[in-house]
């Protein structure tokens, strides 16, 4: 059996007839291909980066632009809230200082001019009874009790001259201005006392008065010594 072996019995032609056609199918590769990750871009794929790119910074810019100008109006629109509360905490100070004070510098217009009206009538009334005193009329009986009338009439018309005069600084013949500078520096001297206490107050006593002090104690000691 083994003596009359053929080879070509065991070969089978439709498998190696299908082989053939597979290896005729398959694209033939290069001998070094080189995998996907790997392999170089090309100058058309380097070209579309680069304008992807060049797209992509262009939309940052535009982008930096837009929060610039953003940034720049709140900042103006916090510069003008801080104004605005600055501004209103000013005016409110300001103004409820000068309604105070116009307001008492009103009470005391109105005040001065309720005592002005008061000595306009009291010198009226005044002028009117020294006009009225007719020393013609007077006989030798009334001479005595008119002239002790009329001179009291003067004495109180010039008790009413000196108060009004007190009370109003023009009728002594200071200009409004010397007045109000008055006015100021007494009003300046009252602020000053109203802003010092107690304390204060005691020692600006004492450093005004202790020359007369040590004078009057000098007087006694000396009155002392001559005693002995």
């Amino acid at each position: 059996m083994s003596g009359n072996f053929d080879a070509s019995e065991f070969i089978d032609d439709d498998f190696h007839s299908g082989r053939h056609q597979a290896a005729a199918a398959q694209p033939s590769l290069p001998s070094a291909a080189v995998p996907e990750n790997l392999r170089a871009p090309s100058r058309d794929e380097v070209d579309t980066k680069v304008n992807d790119m060049q797209t992509k910074l262009a939309e940052l810019k535009r982008a930096q632009q837009e929060l610039e100008r953003e940034r720049t109006a709140l900042e103006e629109l916090r510069r003008r809230q801080a104004e605005l509360s600055t501004g209103r905490q000013e005016m409110e100070q300001n103004l409820t200082r000068g309604i105070g004070l116009l307001e008492e510098a009103e009470f005391a217009a109105r005040r001065d001019a309720e005592q002005m009206t008061k000595s306009l009538i009291e010198l009226r009334e005044s002028l009117l009874k020294v006009e009225n005193i007719h020393e013609e009329a007077w006989t030798k009986e009334d001479l005595n009790v008119e002239l002790t009338r009329a001179l009291t009439i003067i004495e109180n018309a010039r008790m009413e001259w000196n108060s009004a005069r007190l009370k109003f600084a023009i009728l002594s013949g200071e200009s409004p201005a010397e007045a109000a500078k008055k006015q100021v520096s007494g009003g300046a001297f009252e602020v000053l006392l109203r802003e010092k206490n107690y304390a204060e107050l005691c020692k600006l006593g004492l450093a005004l008065t202790w020359p007369i002090a040590v004078a009057g104690l000098a007087i006694f000691v000396v009155l002392l010594l001559h005693g002995k």
